[in-house]
């Protein structure tokens, strides 16, 4: 069976309530293929999760950008996964390379996350990928390798996994890992789930692509079969957006 694309947008931290509105209605009126060709997912900041909740359009999705790592409590500036459950919000992303880097979350920390918010019924993006001087060492599948491993270690299932690399060095830069490069580390960690988890994950798990993705460049990486769709940054706060989920039409035969 086919991996149905899928198109993420992380709004970061930006926005006010009259700009998100804004993006919420160019995302509603927008002409984009069915549920059935393309998974659309966006996540504004914690804030804004209700009203961007309450106004979009129902064929699209919400995302947090974080949860805690156990329930809620004594935990001062956290968000837990049964608020987000409470708040009917399906997805969120973890551990993307902007908390491990500034905030120091380890693959381990990374991974009891992805389990917790699992076990609270979210469906999670879970963010991996390389710094520029990893890539430059020639160490790149083994950094995502051993990223990939400390989740793969603590899930019992993958059904509700979005596995999303981001080259840190292409985010937010300008720079593009070009499409044979980002075809090169999915199919290699297709191969790696296929040994280390099962040929039926390999098989169906959804490998994203996210580090300046644009309308661009999108159509050339999401023709790579290993490729599945798009963590989008930056330009999922613009109309471009649109043209990235459009991109999908690309998997068709």
């Amino acid at each position: 069976m086919a991996r149905k694309f899928f198109v993420g947008g992380n709004w970061k931290c930006n926005g006010t309530t009259e700009e998100v509105k804004k993006i919420v209605t160019t995302l509603n009126e927008a002409k984009v293929p069915g549920e059935d060709v393309v998974e659309v997912v966006v996540s504004p900041p914690f804030v804004f999760l209700p009203v961007v909740k309450s106004l979009l359009r129902p064929d699209f999705h919400v995302a947090a950008q974080n949860c805690w790592v156990r329930k809620g409590g004594a935990y001062t500036g956290e968000v837990s996964a049964e608020m987000l459950v409470n708040l009917s919000i399906p997805w969120v992303i973890i551990g993307h390379s902007e908390r491990r880097q500034l905030l120091n979350e380890s693959n381990e920390f990374v991974a009891d996350k992805v389990a917790y918010a699992l076990s609270q019924g979210l469906k999670v993006i879970a963010c991996i990928g390389e710094t520029l001087e990893q890539r430059e060492a020639g160490i790149t599948m083994a950094v995502v390798a051993d990223q990939t491993k400390a989740i793969a270690a603590k899930i019992p299932s993958w059904n509700n996994v979005v596995l999303a690399y981001e080259p840190v060095w292409a985010i937010g830069t300008g720079k593009v890992a070009t499409p044979a490069q980002a075809q090169e580390v999915h199919a290699d960690l297709r191969k790696w789930i296929h040994s280390n988890v099962s040929a039926e994950v390999a098989s169906s798990v959804r490998i994203i692509y996210g580090g300046s993705v644009n309308g661009g460049n999108c159509k050339e990486l999401a023709v790579q079969p290993d490729v599945d769709g798009f963590l989008v940054g930056g330009a999922s706060l613009k109309p471009e957006f649109i043209d990235i989920i459009n991109s999908a039409t690309v998997k068709k035969n």
